[in-house]
């Protein structure tokens, strides 16, 4: 009987290992959940991370996961890059393509009806200095309530590698 729970901890500690090499690249990966699955317009999702290394080159990517039921092939967004003084470093109005506007197929991966998509937003990006960075994203659609988006999420990728 202990050789079983010995043997499941292993495969287990295994699997877990497995997994967290699978993303080498990532730096910070975050996602905020919309428990309504609507993304109000006043609703600005804001991510917090620490650059340790500001010689490294980072590739800065949104994330969106919507639904099937998302009635637009696009999404419009806003997003705020600022520095721990609250200084605006980048500022930008993106369109990131949901789904293929002859088509309806959806751009991005996707298990049943919720799929993620990502867009790169800043490529080869070096940060001024160490230190503490935030980035906020707002939906910038002409709707106040947007429906069928489950969650927002930012990720930082080492572009190094």
């Amino acid at each position: 009987m202990r050789s079983n729970w010995v043997r499941s901890v292993m495969i287990a500690l295994l699997i877990i290992t497995v997994l967290s090499a699978c993303d080498k690249d990532r730096v910070y990966q975050n996602f905020t959940d919309f428990d309504s699955q609507f993304w109000h317009q006043d609703s600005v999702v804001t991510f917090r991370f620490k650059i340790e290394d500001a010689s490294r080159k980072y590739n800065l990517k949104a994330l969106i996961r919507n639904s099937q039921q998302y009635p637009y092939h696009n999404l419009y967004y806003q997003y705020t890059l600022a520095n721990q003084n609250d200084s605006v470093l980048n500022q930008e109005l993106m369109q990131i393509i949901l789904f293929d506007p002859k088509t309806g197929v959806p751009m991005g991966g996707g298990v049943g009806e919720i799929y993620d998509n990502d867009q790169m937003v800043l490529e080869n990006y070096t940060f001024p200095s160490v230190g503490e960075y935030e980035v906020s994203i707002m939906q910038y659609m002409r709707l106040d309530t947007l429906p069928y988006v489950y969650s927002v999420g930012w990720r930082i990728e080492d572009a190094n590698k």
